[in-house]
């Protein structure tokens, strides 16, 4: 079956690209045709001006070390971005840029059987280019075409769809042929908001196994490190950096990050070579040869458990912690989420995870996914 996967626009995102690269591997070994739908990454004007507005009025209060411009331009994007770049050309099959949510109809063409929606935070408007085009706006009332949501996620707990998106979407969620999501609070929303049922399943990257994964890392010869504790932080804080010096003394780990040095908003086009993110078989090869991990991200808690280390989560409120208290429920690893540096105790770091007890749990619930998705394009 030709099936078109609707996901957020794929950039430097690893854990988005991952479970893109995830789902659509899935689906082939399925037997099964799919292709994604290529879309930029768009940042308004608006939110462009208001941006240089801001920085401006800093440098004229006496700020110094202020970047005017905290975008870059899409020349400077495709330096920042030529290592994701290269893995979305060589593990990713995509369409045709759609530029806009009005050239959504240009995907007729490809004689998509099936869409399936998601995983990642789709149903999101914070993040959502259009929230109307993930539940499938641009398809015709009649049309029969199978539509599918998997593991799409709200990202929180809370409902942040205003009346009219609410009211759009719950008309086009009712002709959803399947509908599953990521997080258990994701069922409830969907029901109460959307009018729909709903199940909950895994994120496509929990899909595939450990192996699937090192097979990326051994194509691109990625050397290998000892003694490592592996950091994600999306989320840059000093409490952050507490935590991580806290453990990396108690275990006397170094510590490495696989991220870029600086960000394009902090050091502008002179120091653009600091912006470039690293490959992600570098970053997954973190992850693999990683004592132990200290992470702010959903799918740096995925690969933890992926790659059975030991790991402290670091909740993000601000991001929305539903996604974390979801996953680690479902896995009876709540312990492992931390707010704060007081919440740390050398005991507590110490403390094993039952990675045979979590690994009978993740088999057992990649059956009912794979499941779900080989029910909802019969």
């Amino acid at each position: 079956m030709k099936i078109g996967i609707l996901t957020l626009p794929l950039y430097t995102n690893y854990g988005g690209l991952l479970q893109a690269f995830a789902l659509q591997t899935v689906l082939k070994r399925m037997g099964h045709k799919p292709l994604t739908v290529a879309q930029p990454r768009r940042i308004s004007l608006l939110r462009r001006i208001l941006s240089v507005v801001k920085r401006l009025g800093l440098l004229m209060a006496g700020h110094k070390g202020i970047v005017v411009r905290a975008y870059p331009t899409a020349k400077e994007n495709k330096i920042i971005g030529w290592h994701t770049d290269r893995f979305i050309d060589e593990n990713i099959s995509v369409t045709e840029i759609i530029d806009s949510s009005g050239q959504m109809s240009l995907l007729k063409k490809y004689g998509f059987e099936a869409y399936v929606v998601g995983s990642d935070q789709v149903w999101r408007p914070d993040y959502a280019p259009c929230i109307t085009n993930y539940f499938l706006d641009f398809l015709g009332e009649k049309e029969y075409v199978k539509r599918i949501a998997y593991a799409a996620s709200f990202g929180v707990d809370n409902w942040k769809l205003s009346p009219k998106e609410t009211s759009k979407c719950a008309t086009l969620a009712r002709r959803f042929n399947s509908i599953s999501v990521r997080e258990d609070s994701g069922v409830a929303l969907c029901k109460e908001h959307l009018g729909v049922g709903a199940e909950q399943v895994l994120d496509p990257t929990m899909l595939l196994s450990k192996e699937d994964y090192i097979d990326l890392i051994e194509k691109d010869n990625i050397a290998p490190q000892k003694g490592v504790l592996m950091t994600y932080v999306l989320d840059k804080a000093p409490e952050k950096n507490t935590i991580i010096q806290r453990i990396a003394t108690e275990l006397e780990l170094n510590v490495i990050s696989v991220m870029p040095r600086s960000e394009f908003s902090e050091v502008g086009k002179k120091n653009l070579e600091d912006c470039v993110f690293p490959p992600v078989t570098e970053w997954l090869r973190g992850f693999w040869d990683a004592e132990y991990i200290v992470t702010d991200s959903f799918h740096g808690i995925i690969l933890s458990i992926i790659f059975n280390k030991p790991f402290i989560a670091i909740g993000n409120k601000e991001r929305g912690l539903a996604r974390f208290t979801s996953l680690l429920k479902k896995f009876g690893l709540e312990e492992r989420l931390i707010l704060s540096p007081d919440e740390l105790k050398p005991d507590y770091i110490h403390t094993p995870i039952d990675f045979p007890k979590v690994n009978v749990l993740l088999k057992n619930e990649q059956l009912r996914a794979i499941n779900f998705l080989s029910e909802a394009l019969k």
